[in-house]
């Protein structure tokens, strides 16, 4: 993790939430992380809402080898780490603001309310009902921790704000020990020792409900099925490769078969004995290499195209899914329709070299000109005789996938890639173990695939290559972290600025056509 950690922390004013932004800081500056805290006081002492912004950079001074993080002076909605309140109508506004995020945000929360002017100005009970609250604070969580601090509080002797920083505490969001947030309220004085008390009943707290969330998951997780005959690894297979390798490999073997048959299952078993072979030097009982491989590379050989499209599409395993998600009853009619809309590349992707290569030429001919790449789009009615027979059809064309430029584009691009593992995990595990890890650089399809493919291969070419400028010793470092920049953003610009960083050349820049378009607007002369 490279990104800052944001906090937003929410309190009314009088409970110290100022207290607890500089309590947070001084913790980060005692553990030796990079802090920053911003805050909007709000009305303060009237008995406003007050809250405080922090970033705390993850990694220690000692590990940026003198460098400074740029950290930010204001939430951005959905890219919260943490929402810490001490009022449970307080927490589902920030909520509502669009800052919390159901698959990052860490939500801790007071379950006590401070009634608001409207909710007085009522002449019966203008309560708001807590039970619709505590399901935002849910819905809109990655985890959450909710509690009664005003308990707490009273129980300790304490402001909510020494409650509030135990449970940041113990929920592990920060990378710091316990030491040092007490070693931050440590004193001599009967507050602080009341805020240690504080301190601890919340972090016992979230750290019981951390236990129970993880017992019922444990519970409620379903048994893995045993493994089907179909899923499961040739005894012949089986025999020349380490037990921990087995269960994923019989997936990516099956899969393979699937895909394009028992002798391309062959492949990819003889290319995994390779890598196993490469790494028998390293003497590792775990095989890092081997198995960090095995899942990338069955994806890899397993790349999209309109044949697997089709054949995906018009399994019968498909059409139960897609039933149940409609609900669909007895009698009930139900009609699908699958859309396409294949392009040039597509359909060159199963011709042989020579006539995919005039047909692309065509194509960027007609962007060069100014006119939009051709495209074939297809409505076809998955319910129907005819389209299921089209889909077939065309599923029924791996036979011919062999024949296709794409296939052996794809097959020379897998063949570098392995060999440059073999030959970087002969010469230093730790580097054939990264460029192992590189295969998830490809992904996706079209010009996501393009681009993780060109990517990959900068890496391989220049970065580990022969003519690489990065010294031997720095290469497995090197590599993790460009590969980590390399999924950072689309556009590449990190990928580009990690290349740089390390003595590698950045990406070459593609050609774009420029098309001058005419003005709608303008009137003839």
């Amino acid at each position: 993790m490279t990104q800052p950690i944001s906090i937003l922390l929410c309190a009314l004013g009088g409970e110290g939430g100022g207290v607890l932004a500089d309590w947070l800081v001084d913790v980060a500056r005692h553990a030796g992380h990079p802090a920053q805290a911003t805050s909007i006081p709000g009305v303060a002492q009237r008995t406003g809402a007050t809250t405080y912004y922090l970033e705390i950079y993850p990694l220690p001074h000692n590990q940026l080898q003198g460098r400074l993080p740029v950290l930010g002076l204001n939430p951005l909605p959905g890219r919260l780490d943490a929402l810490v309140s001490s009022e449970l109508l307080e927490t589902a506004r920030q909520i509502g603001n669009g800052l919390a995020s159901a698959d990052r945000t860490l939500v801790i929360s007071a379950s006590s309310r401070a009634l608001t002017t409207a909710e007085k100005m009522t002449m019966g009970d203008g309560r708001r009902p807590e039970g619709p609250l505590l399901d935002v604070v849910a819905a809109h969580s990655q985890r959450h921790h909710v509690m009664d601090m005003a308990s707490l509080c009273q129980q300790s002797g304490t402001m909510v704000s020494a409650v509030m920083l135990g449970a940041i505490a113990g929920s592990g969001l920060l990378p710091f020990e316990r030491a040092h947030y007490e070693a931050v309220l440590a004193g001599p004085s009967n507050s602080a020792k009341a805020s240690l008390r504080g301190f601890a009943l919340a972090f016992d707290v979230v750290t019981r409900q951390l236990e129970q969330a993880q017992y019922v998951e444990h519970v409620m997780k379903p048994a893995l099925p045993a493994p089907s005959a179909s899923a499961a690894l040739p005894s012949d297979v089986a025999a020349k490769f380490p037990a921990e390798l087995h269960p994923l490999m019989g997936l990516a073997h099956q899969r393979l078969v699937e895909y394009q048959g028992p002798a391309y299952a062959r492949l990819y078993v003889q290319r995994l004995e390779r890598l196993l072979q490469a790494e028998a030097s390293a003497k590792d009982a775990t095989h890092p290499v081997t198995l960090e491989a095995t899942r990338w590379l069955a994806l890899w050989m397993a790349f999209d195209d309109i044949i697997r499209v089709a054949d995906l599409k018009s399994r019968a395993s498909r059409w139960d899914r897609v039933t149940q998600e409609v609900k669909a009853k007895e009698g009930d009619v139900l009609k699908v329709y699958d859309h396409f809309k294949p392009g040039v590349p597509e359909l060159a992707a199963l011709l042989p070299q020579s006539l995919a290569n005039r047909l692309l030429r065509w194509d960027r001919a007609r962007v060069a000109n100014g006119k939009a790449p051709w495209s074939m789009p297809l409505k076809v009615a998955r319910h129907a005789l005819w389209g299921m027979a089209s889909l077939r059809l065309l599923a029924s064309l791996r036979v011919l996938r062999p024949l296709g430029s794409r296939y052996g584009t794809e097959q020379a691009l897998i063949e570098e890639w392995l060999g440059g593992i073999e030959a970087a995990t002969r010469l230093s595990p730790a580097l054939g173990l990264e460029l192992a890890r590189c295969g998830q650089l490809i992904k996706g399809y079209g010009s996501t695939n393009e681009r993780g493919k060109d990517n990959l291969l900068h890496i391989l070419r220049h970065v580990c290559g022969p003519t690489s400028a990065v010294p031997v010793s720095e290469q497995a470092e090197a590599v993790a972290r460009i590969r980590q920049a390399a999924l950072q953003d689309e556009a590449g610009q990190a990928l580009d600025q990690a290349l740089l960083q390390h003595g590698a050349p950045a990406r070459p820049v593609k050609e774009q056509p420029v098309l001058w378009m005419k003005n709608p607007r303008l009137k003839k002369a």
